[in-house]
């Protein structure tokens, strides 16, 4: 049987169905309708019984969803319930800032090593992560089966550590840099443009404040 194709649109709404779903149980909710997953998440209820019907529908009529399995079940769709290791490219604002963000080591995403081209911060730790020379990246990538690698740096060296990754049995690039990335298809590539998401913050006021003005 062929394995059916989920859209991008529905891949896209997943991690905020878990984020919904997470603070729920939190508050130690057992069980939810689409309905009133709708009303939480501004999305709504057909969209949410569309969504989860492309993996099977977890709900059930008259009871809707067990909050914990739903959570649990995303999840591992997601990719979550197995441990991701990384490797950080580019010790500079963003790069620190990324490095800090605790939820990654929640997620199951683990940074293992930091690297910058900067001799001079070589040696130097973030959150008791030492920033390594860009000499070792290839060596230390092989040795210690990374998965991903999170690229924050200028384009033009970002095309450069691209290709020398590829090589070294990198599975996924996370790439900050603002440039599209050339590797094999093999790798997957998640691009984030945060230049170009301000932007479209900026085109959504502009068509909220032009909708105010017609009224």
């Amino acid at each position: 049987m062929e394995e059916k194709e989920i859209s991008r649109a529905v891949i896209s709404r997943l991690p905020r169905y878990l984020h919904y779903l997470g603070e729920l149980d939190d508050r130690g909710v057992e069980r939810i309708s689409s309905q009133e997953l709708s009303e939480q998440m501004n999305v709504t209820a057909s969209q949410i019984r569309q969504d989860l019907n492309n993996f099977g529908g977890f709900g059930q009529q008259g009871y809707g969803y067990n909050v914990r399995f739903l959570y649990e079940e995303i999840g591992k769709i997601l990719g979550l319930d197995k441990t991701h290791n990384l490797i950080l490219v580019g010790a500079g604002n963003l790069g620190q800032a990324l490095a800090g963000y605790e939820n990654f080591g929640k997620r199951g995403f683990i940074i293992r090593g930091i690297f910058d081209k900067n001799e001079r911060i070589v040696g130097e730790k973030i959150r008791n992560i030492p920033i390594m020379s860009m000499r070792h990246m290839t060596d230390f990538v092989k040795e210690n089966n990374i998965d991903i690698a999170v690229i924050a740096i200028p384009k033009l060296a970002a095309v450069e550590v691209a290709e020398e990754l590829s090589t070294c049995g990198i599975k996924a690039i996370w790439n900050f840099s603002h440039v599209d990335l050339k590797v094999p298809q093999h790798i997957v590539v998640e691009n984030v443009h945060l230049s170009e998401s301000l932007m479209k913050l900026s085109y959504n006021i502009r068509e909220k404040e032009c909708r105010s003005e017609e009224q």
